[in-house]
């Protein structure tokens, strides 16, 4: 008998993949958490029904959200990540040794405890002593801070459980104040293209815009995120993403990488048309 799992996009589209072996399933205190191990994907990552990460492509989506704004601010020290328990935007942001202390904020620590012991291709991410760990609310955690972060990136789920505070307009005030005077914040902002998801978008991308003096959206190519047109949104004090892309200076550190590349940074920003209205119009 096949297995396969389904990951419904909406009640007109699905998307699915043969599984090998069902490795995982619990529920913690906030989400129900499985891990499947799939014959084309590889292990899966899956948390309330929806697909977190491959194996497979994985890489796309975390050296996206990591790399993006350090090319624009490689000398960033101090960062502070919000969600991202599987550890790959933590294996990114390692790779550069400037970087002096990286605050990690992740509401569930059981999604951590399963990243170690199902995903070894993340799990590194994990060891580096810059790294301190807090198990707590992220909105919580930035309420009281200010002029403190140089990067801070939001690593996380859907806008529906626990992700969801993390999408409003007092969070982004609250990051706004918590960066400092020349600091980046990206988060992951969805798709556009199904109703559901753009809806989501326009509300993440206009709220950034009002807080924000520059804020932008750029865009990956990741198979298994729904479409698999992914968006990110880059805001900043300061800085514009594309002609403040310091892309000499990133090359020095020579960080090996599978997706990201100059010239994938410059393009990422250069978004289709409907998209684009819809930056236009928040």
């Amino acid at each position: 008998m096949e297995l396969w799992f389904t990951e419904f996009h909406n009640e007109n589209s699905k998307f699915s993949m043969k599984v090998k072996e069902h490795l995982l399933s619990v529920k913690s205190s906030f989400q129900k958490i499985d891990v499947l191990d799939t014959y084309e994907y590889g292990r899966v990552l899956v948390i309330d029904g929806f697909i977190m990460l491959t194996e497979k492509d994985e890489f796309i989506y975390h050296e996206m959200i990591v790399h993006v704004p350090m090319a624009v601010y490689p000398q960033a020290r101090n960062i502070l990540v919000i969600g991202g328990g599987d550890g790959g935007t933590l294996r990114e942001l390692t790779k550069y040794p400037n970087i002096e202390n990286i605050d990690f904020v992740e509401i569930d620590e059981m999604v951590v405890e399963i990243s170690r012991d199902f995903f070894p291709f993340l799990h590194c991410g994990f060891e580096d002593n810059r790294i301190n760990f807090y198990y707590e609310d992220g909105v919580k955690f930035v309420e009281n801070k200010e002029d403190t972060y140089d990067l801070i990136i939001v690593d996380s789920t859907d806008p529906i459980g626990p992700g969801e505070g993390l999408f409003t307009e007092e969070f982004y005030k609250n990051a706004y104040r918590a960066l400092k005077e020349d600091g980046i914040l990206v988060n992951q902002c969805e798709s556009a293209y199904f109703k559901e998801d753009r809806r989501e978008f326009e509300r993440a991308i206009g709220k950034l815009k009002r807080i924000f003096p520059k804020s932008y959206a750029y865009q990956a190519n990741i198979p298994t995120y729904p479409s698999g047109h992914w968006l990110f949104g880059f805001a900043s004090k300061k800085y514009d993403p594309v002609l403040d892309q310091k892309a000499s200076q990133w090359g020095k550190y020579n960080i090996y990488t599978k997706y990201y590349n100059e010239k994938v940074h410059k393009g990422a920003f250069y978004l289709p048309t409907y998209i684009q209205n819809i930056l236009d119009e928040a």
